[in-house]
């Protein structure tokens, strides 16, 4: 049986291309990058060469506002927490979403047990923020706005340079979550005004366990994780240079030409998947919506009557790997916080709708067979 990957929000397979950098740094440099001897010297240029790559990416004035981490879990923790325990004294307000990815959700109740004040910002039923909410929770004493560039669930875009404005003449700092966004939206951390922003590299053909916090230069406040003094005494630890290299590659192969292209695909996968679904008369809506103002990767129906958790089975013994929603909450029994935050805790869309997401390896065929699939199962 042929099995069709349609999770590619939950992570990536990786790039040929990837997979090919990172062997040949494996074989070939294995050097301490901290290290002043040749091998480490070689793999310092590696270490160099790939954070020049990704500043670049996001137009990052300096090269050293790039500091690797394990993922964009980690790069949640460290902007979020590292910022309100270095800024206490300007303010303990902060502001977020009520749509965040778990990484930032729990960083947020961790600090209200640390005495912090948050304040959650409602989205409407398409996922958005209203940016006049935006506006009435700033205060003087907010130190830190985190709100994600677009929604792992259902893809709904925010708009980044309109709370960068905001933001910026007040004494906040401005954190926004790119994990599902970046390699497939153009970023510009300064016209943006963003002074922190989060990455995975698993999300984009990338490895795993690696990603990269952006800090604005003169932004300071102490490591999260303690011990030596890499990454400019930001983040101990030994670099992992074959991962790092990796990465840099996978940025590499997302140019604008290639961003543009896989918008352009995933979108006519969602037009032929809904079309298909509509053409056999089931019963479904989207959640949130697509198109303009959404991710182009990331599809979320609600099947009306049909549970997600017998649905997504049916369709792994079917062949296509789909979810209900974020991995990193998979095998969770309570709903999810996103459509509750949309509909109500009540709506049956919480537990009756399945999560789609797109990648460069799909085909319109892999696409028209997960249409298949889904009327089977659906009218079974």
């Amino acid at each position: 049986m042929e099995h069709i990957y349609l999770d590619n929000a939950g992570t990536t397979p990786m790039a040929p291309e990837v997979i090919a950098r990172m062997t040949d740094v494996m074989t070939n440099v294995f050097g301490n990058a901290s290290s002043i001897n040749y091998h480490g010297r070689a793999a310092r240029n590696i270490l160099d060469q790939s954070r020049h790559v990704i500043a670049q990416s996001i137009n990052a004035r300096l090269d050293d506002e790039i500091q690797f981490t394990s993922g964009g879990t980690e790069s949640d923790n460290t902007a979020i927490i590292q910022t309100a325990m270095a800024r206490k004294s300007v303010g303990r307000h902060i502001i977020t979403t009520a749509i965040e990815h778990e990484a930032v959700l729990k960083s947020m109740a961790y600090l209200e047990e640390q005495g912090f004040e948050i304040t959650y910002l409602p989205v409407d039923e398409t996922g958005h923020l209203d940016l006049t909410d935006l506006k009435a929770a700033l205060r003087p004493d907010t130190i830190l706005v985190s709100i994600m560039m677009g929604n792992n669930e259902v893809g709904s875009q925010m708009p980044i340079h309109e709370i960068g404005e905001l933001v910026a003449p007040t004494n906040a700092w401005f954190h926004t979550d790119a994990v599902q966004a970046y390699g497939l939206v153009d970023i510009d951390v300064q016209a943006d005004h963003i002074d922190l922003l989060s990455t995975s590299a698993h999300k984009l053909n990338g490895p795993k366990f690696l990603g990269f916090l952006y800090r604005r230069d003169g932004l300071l406040f102490p490591s999260l994780i303690k011990g030596g003094d890499q990454e400019l005494k930001r983040r101990a630890g030994t670099e992992n240079i074959p991962a790092i290299a990796g990465f840099a590659k996978a940025v590499e192969l997302a140019t604008s030409e290639q961003k543009h292209a896989r918008r352009e695909q995933f979108n006519k996968f969602k037009e032929q998947l809904l079309q298909g679904l509509q053409a056999n008369d089931i019963d479904f809506e989207v959640n949130g919506g697509y198109g303009a103002g959404y991710l182009p990767h990331v599809l979320n129906i609600w099947f009306k009557g049909h549970q997600s958790d017998a649905l997504l089975v049916n369709l792994d013994l079917g062949g296509v790997s789909a979810s209900a929603g974020s991995a990193c909450t998979a095998g969770s029994l309570e709903p999810s916080h996103v459509l509750t935050a949309m509909y109500g805790s009540t709506s049956p869309r919480v537990s009756e709708s399945v999560r789609f997401s797109f990648g460069t390896y799909n085909t319109e065929a892999e696409i028209a067979q997960t249409v298949a699939t889904l009327v089977k199962i659906l009218k079974r």
